[in-house]
């Protein structure tokens, strides 16, 4: 089966180009679903990294879209009141009558995330739990059953409504490369959704996830492969190199080569770009979701045809 095919809505690029209105961001979500993209995709930070804020952004492109599946490319649980996301999660669930996909992540530990968290009065070494435990206190909430909950948050017989389109609430997607996550993937999520491995990686990663599966009495063939990349598509493979290395300096404040080494990037050809992606579908990738760096209009249309060329 071919792999489905997303696309990131560039969120952040629009915030730090001094662009903040929605209006072009919704058209590009319009043009992802009439050129036969299968998703779009929101980016998530509160201080880090600012940028529109997902929940709310995908609302709007839920009520202008019909059949794209819409997702969080990571939404981070733990700086959010479970209670609230609930709420919101499954608002936007029957707004885009079950296209919602929850992909979540417990942020990299670097210095401004760090300060985001602080002053979200999130403890950072605390993350995961509040996560976890706050993804349980969700689907608990989900149900529509009184819900009765003494942890990090108190409850005595809480109901939230809506209860989401889909029973039980969207498919949860955990993020993240490290053993832990790829444990916290199998157990507990519906998909793995990860931006480093290399294909090899990524087949070798998806094997040990769906054994996580297996030991937690699931059904490890139910655990979505998926994969987020940053590409810059053009035939001047120079030109390339240099726009997708100028995209990651300015979009991270860092060095290009260090980052390349961490997340799955491409510059080059239409070709190139069909080999590189090839080999992440035959190595277990289901579900694809691009990032492109810069462009994007030329490039969703570009995409089409390296999905034509694989027969995707």
């Amino acid at each position: 089966m071919a792999p489905r095919i997303g696309y990131l809505l560039p969120t952040r690029e629009s915030i730090m180009e001094g662009r903040p209105e929605a209006a072009p961001l919704l058209r590009l979500g319009d043009m992802a679903e009439d050129l036969g993209y299968d998703s779009v995709w929101v980016g998530d930070s509160l201080l880090a990294r600012p940028r529109h804020e997902p929940i709310t952004l995908l609302a709007a492109v839920a009520g202008r879209t019909k059949k794209v599946e819409l997702g969080t490319a990571v939404l981070l649980p733990a700086l959010r009141n479970p209670f609230l996301l609930a709420h919101e999660v499954a608002t936007l669930d029957q707004v885009s009558e079950g296209r919602f996909i929850l992909g979540v992540g417990i942020a990299t530990d670097v210095p401004n995330i760090r300060a985001e968290f602080q002053s979200a009065g999130v403890p950072f070494e605390k993350r995961v739990g509040r996560m976890m435990e706050g993804l349980r206190l969700c689907k608990a909430l989900w149900t529509g059953e009184p819900v009765n909950w003494a942890g990090r948050w108190q409850v005595t017989e809480g109901v939230i409504g809506p209860t989401p389109f889909r029973k039980g609430g969207p498919p949860i997607w955990g993020g993240g490369s490290a053993p832990a996550a790829l444990q916290r993937a199998g157990r507990y999520f519906d998909g793995w959704f990860p931006n480093g491995p290399d294909p090899k990686g990524f087949g070798e990663g998806m094997k040990e996830v769906r054994e996580h599966a297996r030991a937690a009495g699931r059904d490890p063939a139910a655990v979505e492969g998926a994969f987020y990349f940053t590409l810059y598509i053009d035939e001047n493979v120079a030109k390339a190199g240099e726009r997708i290395d100028t995209f990651l300096s300015q979009y991270y404040g860092a060095r290009p080569d260090v980052l390349k080494k961490r997340q799955a990037c491409f510059a080059g050809s239409i070709d190139g770009a069909a080999q590189w992606l090839k080999d992440y579908a035959d190595n277990g990738v289901t579900h694809m979701v691009l990032r492109f760096a810069g462009d994007h209009e030329r490039h969703l249309e570009m995409f089409t045809k390296v999905r034509a060329k694989l027969g995707w």
